[in-house]
């Protein structure tokens, strides 16, 4: 098993570029970039597919330490695990598969306009992806179970609040997306 290269390059790289379009960029600039890079129903259904990959390249704002640690944690020990191409395939299930999901849903249910224009980029998805698929690591039995119950009871929980949100749906949905491919990830 090698050292984890790509999820330290990929964590740094995001902050890095946050922080330099904090401190580059104006306000209206930030949000321009943002914007362009949202996968919102606006620009998924105007077929600006490539904000499919650049979502989860920028963040709103640089990460808090802890989740900076935590999504550092979670992706490192999933490349040492599992390798780097596999923890990059289900990472990108994750944030790929709950956006197209939570847009399809979203079409359906025909948004208001504030809706359909917010900004949704960031590395939440594929981070609950990667954590449900790691789940598929643990031996079989009560922790196993144990650890999936507890995920999909944190990606549940704030879908039974009175003011969630698409990207609420979009964990729940990413991390069942994470632990359907942990099966490909048996040895």
């Amino acid at each position: 098993m090698d050292v984890p290269v790509l999820a330290p390059v990929y964590v740094g790289g995001v902050q890095l570029g946050a922080y330099a379009s904090r401190k580059l960029l104006d306000a209206p600039a930030g949000q321009d970039l943002l914007r362009a890079c949202s996968t919102n129903v606006d620009n998924l259904s105007a077929g600006r597919w490539q904000t499919l990959g650049l979502s989860a390249l920028v963040v709103e704002e640089p990460m808090e330490l802890p989740y900076a640690l935590l999504l550092l944690a979670v992706l490192g020990y999933a490349e040492y695990a599992r390798g780097a191409w596999w923890t990059a395939g289900v990472f990108l299930l994750g944030h790929v598969g709950a956006t197209l999901l939570v847009y399809g849903g979203l079409v359906a249910s025909r948004p208001s306009p504030a809706t359909r224009s917010a900004l949704d980029v960031g590395t939440s998805y594929g981070f609950y992806g990667v954590a449900g698929a790691l789940t598929g690591t643990l031996p079989r039995g009560p922790w196993r179970t144990g650890a999936r119950l507890a995920l999909l009871a944190l990606g549940a929980r704030p879908l039974l609040r009175r003011q969630r949100t698409f990207t609420d749906a979009g964990h729940a949905v990413a991390v069942c997306l994470g632990m359907a491919a942990s099966w490909s990830g048996r040895r």
